[in-house]
């Protein structure tokens, strides 16, 4: 895979990268303890026709300078997106496909709402608007679990670093598995605490309304973290035209790292590429 463009800027701190040369173009967007190595089984195939933007968000612990992550800056989505529209503009890069993995897509909505100019459609895979069950709702989580979740990235963040992949990950793919532990464990404690806090207690259902892009949901059938249930959620309260895509044998969060075949296979038929 070859770079194509001298990067410098936020683009250098946030470690951005331009892979392939295809007409379209793609930015694609990681979650919440990892980095951009976790679409590295895919940007191969998805470089073959897109000019793709990967990096890092200033949370994850393959940025150099970790106090970039300022909790009073990034006490929601919304500064998240706004580096995003930055990062964009800086490589006048777009309009694009907008690829978002988990809290990913949630910031790809809001930076969307913000400059649709710089999007054509979004994709969002294992995403979700709300964690936390409420009436009528089903976000896959009681407010005790959330609160169980932070107490132990609080208390004892080492031990919770080995615990969390494999509940997330599907277990039998052990490389995975030690993927996400070893992008967890490079994170600052303190900073994958704050960024906690913001993902699991956020509710940006209401945000859904104001997105206006077309929109296609791609949901791993086996989410420990998001319950089927919410892509048809986003699919009934975004504003655009949307579809949904239950990829039914996938297990786990990451469906990009243990089932990626299947992944591009849907991409491949919603993007025509």
């Amino acid at each position: 895979m070859g770079v194509n463009q001298k990067i410098s800027g936020l683009a250098a701190v946030m470690n951005a990268k331009i892979i392939g040369s295809g007409e379209r173009s793609m930015v694609l967007a990681h979650g919440f303890g990892g980095d951009q190595s976790v679409w590295e089984k895919i940007i191969p195939v998805l470089s073959q026709s897109f000019e793709v933007l990967v990096f890092d968000w200033p949370f994850s612990g393959a940025i150099k300078d970790q106090t970039l992550c300022d909790p009073s800056k990034y006490n929601s989505f919304d500064a998240f997106s706004d580096d995003l529209i930055s990062l964009m503009e800086e490589l006048k890069f777009g309009p694009v496909v907008f690829v978002g993995h988990s809290m990913s897509g949630m910031i790809g909505c809001s930076a969307s709402i913000k400059r649709p100019d710089l999007f054509t459609n979004l994709v969002l895979i294992a995403a979700s608007p709300r964690y936390i069950n409420s009436e009528g709702y089903k976000g896959g989580f009681e407010p005790k679990d959330i609160d169980a979740i932070i107490s132990n990235i609080a208390t004892n963040y080492e031990a919770w670093a080995v615990a969390f992949p494999p509940i997330v990950v599907d277990s039998r793919d052990s490389l995975s598995v030690q993927w996400l532990e070893k992008c967890l464990k490079k994170m600052k404690p303190e900073t994958a605490l704050a960024l906690a806090k913001i993902v699991f207690g956020s509710d940006e259902r209401e945000l859904l309304g104001k997105v206006s892009l077309p929109c296609h949901v791609i949901q791993p059938g086996n989410d420990v973290i998001v319950p089927v249930s919410v892509a048809y959620f986003i699919q009934e309260n975004i504003k655009g035209k949307s579809t949904v895509e239950i990829i039914e044998n996938s297990i786990g969060h990451f469906p990009q790292l243990t089932s990626h075949l299947e992944l591009l296979r849907v991409m491949r038929r919603l993007l025509e590429f």
